[in-house]
């Protein structure tokens, strides 16, 4: 059956030669660059082109694609002008094995996400997109697995793609129709009811190069872990051996001498693996060998996944653990087609200086979630392995002595923002990620020194400083765990350079969990943390007492310039309460202007932008956002005013005013007459401009944003795998 697609166009990240973009970069009204951090996320595979020394292409789970360009030395995002969400998950990429001009993307973040086949042929400047019948997950368990997406390297309009849930599809016009392989022995286990569960379906697909019309399919599914074709996908092979049915097949890298190198695990993870393999299967004489570098009764827990051969010679070959936790994840090589390994972490340096965050505070460690692995067709000293964090790369992995690994992350920004403030002093930026915990950004050119720390929690939820003291800073946070182990609260009096943990009596449920936020007075004495009892002290923990009149679960502010002022929506009565003592007592104000309803001002989580914010430099006025609506306040919550009529809001951010503006400026992330976009106002919400373009939408995937109280016209936005992005206005010039 041939799918009705839609052929459409789309313009991404231009090459330095080309001029590709339907946006003039001159014309646009903003300029865009990534605060650095360097890598940080989960980048499940590395394809080296087999075509161009120099071109390699990197996959990740929801931060889209990037294209290694030898020339800029750095990685270029190839997606950033992507306005779909699921499409910044990438399930697979294949790189044209006869034209390096032509790259493929099996694009889709999950099976209830839409998902695409991309293809280029300018190495990603611009992008045909043709939706697909058949689900993808490339940010659900198993996106690992691959590569899925397989070219013919001997009719390369042919392409195949291994699917989750509904077997193996097929293409003969270069991507734009599929149909599926009717012929094929496995048509799938259908899409998964539950949600969040997957399968991993059909692992891999490899096109032999040596043999016209020979094609491996991997499956990590119960059944059979292998099956081949001899006859370009007309007739297929159920191939028996191998490990037993606990393992799933996950990767495969086929040699110059047509043998298969295979790992498995037993599960598809990344997490959940504790056990695995390595085979070669030889189609030659139809024989399995197991090759597994660690063949211990008492081997640790763990399995295996990336694997690669060297272009040069095929009975070299490497592999990596998964999910190894006990002592660590580590990369085997071997040169005598698996008789013998050599265990790479025992000695490997790790050099993190340009991402020295990766420390942890001790040595860098090999890296967890080792999923892909890759030897340089061109250089077989040139390897690279992803972890759960970055992407490691060695110029020496062919010789004997210590194998040097340093970050290759020029250009990747690969991380989920939680929230983020700009305080009135000190450094620009305060950052809160998950899973990095998040930084200081001194200089937002350059990666941080070390993440939030003392306690260090890998998810910082909530970030306040002091309007009049902004040396003060508070956060909240969690861990992966359900609970923090330890305090989930912290304070600093030196612009967030280090901290001091905080816990409140009692340390309720929402303390332990990080659900509970924590506010700080404008002039820093105070904090307020919103646990089951909400409390308040003025002396950094060693006395509390309880807050009268404030409810359970709500997120106040503080006043940004009077340190006796405090300010909640109650969404639970439908009243907004206001402290005048300094977060003892809160009452109703009176609130005119506002709806009756007001419970779309509760926050969806505790990591959703808060939707009240009070204005730095100006005593009781306040800004709120509700259900998309934005309303006005100056005398501290008694009377609002409606304004920003026209765009609906669904995140909203406070700057430094326009020269001679009444009002600050206002960022919002939001839609106007159906467009969706970044929107700067400088009138008080009357008009607004969008200030983002086409080629930056970063799949319209935002946490937060936040403009800056001392750079007119400056403004960070939080993605979900694009890291941190700041704006600042492009100057125009007297003849534009």
């Amino acid at each position: 059956m041939t799918s009705a697609i839609a052929l459409l166009a789309l313009s991404a990240h231009p090459r330095p030669a080309a001029s590709h973009a339907e946006v003039s970069p001159a014309r646009a009204p903003y300029a865009w660059r990534n605060v650095r951090v360097g890598g940080g996320g989960f980048a499940p595979g590395i394809i080296f082109s087999t075509v161009e020394r120099g071109l390699a292409y990197l996959r990740t789970d929801m931060g889209g694609a990037y294209r290694w360009d030898a020339v800029q030395r750095a990685w270029l995002p190839l997606q950033d002008g992507n306005a779909v969400s699921s499409y910044m998950g990438i399930e697979s990429i294949a790189a044209d094995p006869v034209d390096a001009d032509i790259v493929y993307l099996a694009a889709g973040m999950s099976a209830r996400g839409e998902a695409a086949i991309w293809r280029s042929d300018d190495r990603g400047a611009r992008w045909r997109i043709a939706p697909v019948p058949f689900a993808m997950g490339g940010n659900e368990d198993g996106r690992g697995l691959g590569e899925r997406l397989a070219i013919d390297p001997h009719r390369p309009a042919t392409l195949m793609f291994g699917s989750r849930h509904d077997g193996l599809w097929r293409s003969d016009d270069s991507g734009a129709h599929w149909r599926k392989v009717d012929s094929f022995p496995v048509g799938g286990l259908g899409k998964p009811v539950q949600p969040r569960a997957t399968h991993g379906g059909l692992s891999f697909v490899l096109f032999d190069r040596a043999h016209r019309g020979r094609i491996f399919v991997g499956q990590a599914d119960p059944g059979a872990h292998l099956f081949r074709s001899d006859d370009g996908g007309a007739s297929w092979l159920t191939l028996s051996g191998g490990p037993d049915d606990s393992m799933r097949a996950v990767k495969a890298a086929l040699g110059a001498d047509g043998v298969l190198t295979m790992t498995f695990s037993d599960a598809i993870g990344p997490n959940g693996i504790t056990l695995g393999g390595v085979w070669r299967y030889d189609p030659a004489t139809n024989v399995w060998t197991d090759v597994t570098p660690d063949r211990r009764p008492d081997a640790p827990a763990g399995g295996y996944m990336g694997v690669a051969v060297s272009a040069q010679d095929p009975r070299v070959i490497a592999v990596s653990t998964v999910n190894r936790y006990r002592p660590v994840d580590t990369v085997w090589r071997s040169t005598d087609a698996g008789a013998h390994w050599d265990q790479l972490y025992q000695r490997s340096t790790r050099d993190v200086t340009q991402t020295p965050f990766l420390a942890f505070d001790g040595p860098a460690d090999f890296g967890h979630w080792i999923a892909g692995l890759a030897i340089d067709p061109f250089d077989p000293g040139h390897a690279a392995y992803v972890t759960g964090a970055t992407l490691y790369e060695t110029r020496a992995f062919d010789r004997p002595g210590a194998v040097p690994w340093k970050p290759w992350t020029r250009g990747i920004e690969q991380t989920a923002i939680i929230t983020l403030i700009s305080p009135t002093g000190g450094a620009p930026l305060i950052s809160g990620f998950g899973d990095i915990a998040g930084f200081r950004h001194d200089d937002l050119t350059v990666s941080p020194p070390n993440s939030h720390r003392n306690p260090y929690l890998t998810n910082t939820n909530t970030l306040d400083y002091a309007g009049l003291a902004p040396a003060v800073v508070v956060r909240s946070g969690s861990s992966h765990s359900r609970e923090v182990a330890g305090a989930s609260l912290a304070w600093s009096q030196d612009e967030a350079r280090s901290w001091q943990p905080l816990v409140t009596p009692g340390r309720g449920a929402s303390e332990r969990t990080g659900d509970a936020p924590i506010i700080v007075s404008a002039d820093g004495a105070a904090f307020i943390v919103e646990t089951e009892q909400p409390v308040l002290t003025r002396d950094r923990g060693q006395t509390w007492v309880r807050i009268q009149g404030l409810p359970v679960g709500l997120r106040p502010v503080a006043d940004k310039v009077d340190p006796s002022r405090f300010y909640v929506v109650d969404t639970l009565n439908n009243r907004v309460l206001r402290s005048m003592d300094g977060g003892a007592h809160f009452m109703p104000v009176a609130a005119q202007g506002l709806p009756a309803d007001l419970s779309s001002a509760q926050g969806r989580n505790r990591e959703a932008q808060s939707p009240l914010l009070a204005t730095p430099g100006t005593a009781g006025l306040l800004w709120l956002n509700l259900g998309g609506d934005l309303y006005r306040s100056v005398d501290g919550g008694v009377h609002w005013v409606r304004v920003g009529a026209g765009l609906h809001v669904a995140q909203f951010g406070l700057g430094k005013a326009a020269p001679g503006a009444r009002w600050p400026a206002l960022y919002a992330i939001g839609q106007q007459a159906g467009q969706d976009g970044v929107w700067r106002s400088i009138d008080g919400a009357t008009t607004w401009q969008r200030i983002n373009d086409d080629r930056h939408q970063w799949g319209l995937r935002f946490r937060v944003i936040s403009g800056d109280p001392r750079i007119f016209g400056r403004v960070y936005i939080g993605t979900d795998g694009r890291g941190v992005v700041y704006g600042d206005p492009v100057a125009r010039n007297k003849k534009s």
